[in-house]
């Protein structure tokens, strides 16, 4: 383990290097499946689903970024530099950036900015306008230089200190700017605002439109099926697993009130 350090108070960046070339193997939205340490008091059993924050420039480093919530994070946030850690990916399906694209819209929720962060990247280095809607419980909380990490956007902030976050505020907001020239939009980190942006995409059927959701899981891998969600999917429910034939799936395809 190369760095490991707070961002705030509630994240933490950690950054891990191998010796195989992970750097041109994870496409944006990918995933890696983390064997968290165990302590005295934390023992977490299953290995933690973590999105990619990004990797490089060396072929072997990539990078999380993630908050400590539960067992698994808090005994995470206990590795000491110079530990090694047993990783397993890249798994899953990571986003498309669509090729015709000329403004893009991020639409990113708390930690699900670490899973944006990679396609911001990819967005500037392909020339591309992006704006990007960050939402946060606080202005402590939003980190928008962690997720432009350099790259050229127009950033648009809400709150749930301030309300602003509230779905009838952020719903003008969204609306204005799927229609002021966007081509693709891109989420993460918010059921409520995936949701909203489904809906809001009705009049723009030319609009590429993806989602990466975050579930819970066991094995990654597609096997245990601990991960199957419903979608729609040619007027019928299908069952996906989030692991295998995602994270990332077509936005209008998702059904909301579902936690497995």
């Amino acid at each position: 383990m190369a760095a490991h350090h707070a961002v705030n108070a509630r994240y933490r960046y950690l950054r891990l290097q191998a010796e195989a070339d992970l750097a041109s193997a994870t496409p944006p939205g990918q995933f890696y499946q983390l064997r968290c340490p165990q302590t005295s008091t934390l023992q977490p059993f299953l290995l933690r689903p973590m999105s990619v924050y990004g990797t490089g420039p060396a072929a072997g480093t990539v990078e999380f970024l993630y908050a400590v919530a539960g067992a698994g994070t808090q005994a995470l946030a206990t590795l000491a530099e110079g530990q090694p850690m047993d990783i397993v990916g890249p798994l899953g399906r990571g986003f498309t950036l669509d090729a015709r694209a000329r403004r893009v819209l991020l639409v990113a929720r708390g930690v699900g900015l670490a899973t944006m962060a990679p396609l911001v990247g990819q967005a500037a280095q392909a020339g591309l306008a992006i704006d990007v809607l960050l939402s946060a419980r606080s202005p402590a909380d939003a980190m928008p230089h962690e997720l432009l990490r350099g790259a050229q956007a127009t950033v648009h902030a809400v709150f749930d200190s301030d309300g602003s976050s509230a779905v009838a505020r952020v719903e003008p907001r969204l609306a204005a700017l799927l229609a002021g020239g966007c081509d693709a939009v891109y989420t993460c980190g918010s059921e409520r605002l995936a949701l909203l942006l489904r809906r809001l995409l009705q009049p723009h059927p030319h609009i590429h439109a993806e989602v990466a959701l975050e579930q819970r899981m066991a094995c990654g891998m597609g096997v245990c099926l601990s991960c199957v969600r419903p979608f729609e999917q040619d007027g019928h429910v299908a069952l996906q697993r989030v692991c295998r034939e995602g994270p990332v799936f077509p936005l209008r395809e998702m059904v909301g009130g579902w936690h497995g």
